[in-house]
């Protein structure tokens, strides 16, 4: 399994900080798919942009309908996300 560095929530800053009280505040932290982009907090806020565009913006399909190829994909890549 690899290994990516991340920002610890505490010694966060500026722009990522505001990301990780946005993104993880409701929570209790932000999942370690978007964690791993703490090293580059604008990529962490594009993240998000697009994955709520994909899976909540205009399209054929419903939401289910994405969230059933979201879950199939991932099970077909054995990831757990």
């Amino acid at each position: 399994m690899a290994h990516i560095p991340y920002v610890p929530y505490d010694e966060a800053t500026g722009l990522l900080a505001d990301l990780y009280q946005k993104y993880g505040a409701d929570s209790g932290g932000i999942d370690n798919i978007l964690r791993i982009h703490s090293l580059n907090p604008a990529s962490m806020r594009d993240h998000v942009v697009l994955y709520s565009h994909l899976m909540r913006g205009r399209s054929p399909l419903t939401r289910i309908q994405r969230e059933m190829l979201a879950v199939t994909v991932s099970a077909a890549n054995d990831c757990f996300y």
